[in-house]
């Protein structure tokens, strides 16, 4: 497949999001999981980063045509701050699939290009890595082929899942999912200094069956956090808290208080074990990762009595888990009614951390998603209060609300919305640190349109 059908560098006439569904469950929540995901998943990120040179805030999307919201397109667009106002969005590419695993993620590199990692649900479908031709612009974008070292040799990278991607003065560091490699979903690392030439990909660990992982950045490290399917009840299970990070750029990792670890991790019981949650018979969803001040992880996840939708699950704890220097404090922030709710962590000060989130319940009650709301804490996670409903009376669940990095005031988070029981259209949203929310157009005329303000 060449280039120019890969790459199609076109103009799209509004904001629209993707609708996605898996795994029907045959009873009255329709699936295990739906909506509007065209933020989806979890274990992709960024979605957005703003730039202070140029004064916008840049973010991709899984989008959909006027008249299929199941069709995938990779989008890309900004927000400028001097404006208030959006363009039309980029296509980007059409994946040739419907299914949401396949969303992009953003990166901005030193000299202000856009870089788009398209990545696959498993190896059935071909990954792809995107550069803008010119900084800061979104007009066109060009295929990168991309290598890895394997021994002696340089082979092409065709093919990754679950991509997470970070830039420092040191280029691209890439948290990742390869499947089959040697566990059904095995995590990895990669690190590259320009984007196009990686290094070999480390296995950080696959035990039983494999993992999800929420990677993240910090002053000085990088860090992820895990959990894990046991063998034997398939990957609708996953349970365990684990955490490990990397103070050198991937040679070696170590536990959150220094002790070295040998990668890759292959046993339930290990140095990097945060919280035995399998002892307690509990699900874990993990939802973000940040470092505080003093580079301290702090992890936000969900914990739950299964994976199967309604009230039989509950509760679904939103929990922080935050290492103080010498041990690791447990504290619950809330609780919401689906595994899939999700949301993610602002530290706006060192006594200002909030979640962004919908914890509150929608429309299609125990679907994914639901009302959005702002929960604030002021003594580092140990306790938080409901800051603000940011949406309410809505028609449709809001669902995976994604931070900004770096974030302007003007647009801390994204997100979409979705029937939660069957398909629909999204439209899509951001917020600003207030809490105000506003919809991207979902249809314009022109070549650029302020979002309309929605809430309050």
């Amino acid at each position: 497949m060449g280039e120019e059908t890969i790459t199609l560098n076109q103009k799209a006439d509004g904001y629209r999001g993707i609708w996605y569904m898996n795994q029907p469950s045959g009873d009255e929540y329709v699936y295990k999981y739906s909506g509007g995901l065209g933020t989806y998943c979890a274990k992709h990120k960024p979605f957005a980063i703003y730039c202070e040179s140029v004064n916008k805030t840049f973010f991709c999307y899984g989008g959909a045509t006027s008249t299929d919201s199941r069709k995938l397109l990779h989008m890309v667009s900004y927000f400028d701050h001097d404006t208030q106002t959006v363009p039309r969005p980029t296509i980007l590419l059409d994946k040739k699939t419907d299914d949401a695993h396949d969303n992009p993620v953003i990166s901005v590199d030193d000299a202000g290009h856009i870089w788009i990692f398209s990545t696959s649900h498993g190896t059935g479908r071909p990954s792809y890595i995107h550069r803008s031709k010119r900084p800061f612009d979104i007009n066109e974008f060009e295929l990168i082929p991309a290598t890895r070292q394997v021994g002696q040799d340089r082979q092409p990278i065709t093919n990754f899942s679950y991509m997470q991607m970070w830039h420092s003065k040191e280029g691209f560091h890439a948290f990742f999912t390869r499947y089959n490699y040697p566990a059904a979903r095995t995590i990895c690392f990669m690190q590259s200094p320009n984007g196009s030439e990686w290094s070999d990909w480390q296995r950080l660990a696959h035990i039983d069956q494999g993992h999800y992982q929420i990677s993240g950045i910090g002053h000085a490290k990088l860090g992820s956090m895990f959990n894990y399917h046991p063998n034997g009840k398939g990957l609708n299970w996953r349970t365990n808290l684990y955490y490990i990070e990397t103070l050198n750029n991937g040679e070696s990792w170590q536990t959150v208080d220094g002790r070295t670890l040998q990668t890759p991790l292959t046993e339930v019981q290990n140095d990097a074990l945060i919280h035995d949650y399998e002892s307690e018979g509990l699900n874990v969803y993990l939802k973000d990762l940040r470092f505080d001040a003093q580079d301290r992880p702090v992890l936000l996840y969900i914990t739950s009595g299964g994976y199967e939708s309604g009230p039989r699950n509950d509760p679904r704890t939103w929990m922080i888990a935050r290492w103080t220097g010498s041990d690791w404090k447990l504290s619950p922030i809330t609780t919401s009614d689906n595994n899939y709710d999700f949301g993610e962590l602002w530290m706006m000060g060192e006594n200002d951390w909030r979640v962004i989130g919908p914890t509150e319940t929608g429309p299609q009650a125990y679907n994914p998603g639901g009302e959005v709301a702002m929960w604030k804490s002021s003594d580092q996670g140990a306790t938080w209060t409901k800051m603000r409903q940011m949406t309410e009376g809505s028609p449709m669940n809001h669902t995976y609300v994604r931070r900004a990095l770096n974030g302007h005031p003007d647009f801390v988070a994204i997100w979409a919305d979705g029937h939660g029981r069957k398909p629909s259209e999204s439209h899509l949203y951001f917020a600003n640190a207030a809490g105000d929310v506003f919809q991207l157009p979902r249809s314009m005329t022109t070549d650029t349109a302020k979002p309309i303000l929605v809430s309050p």
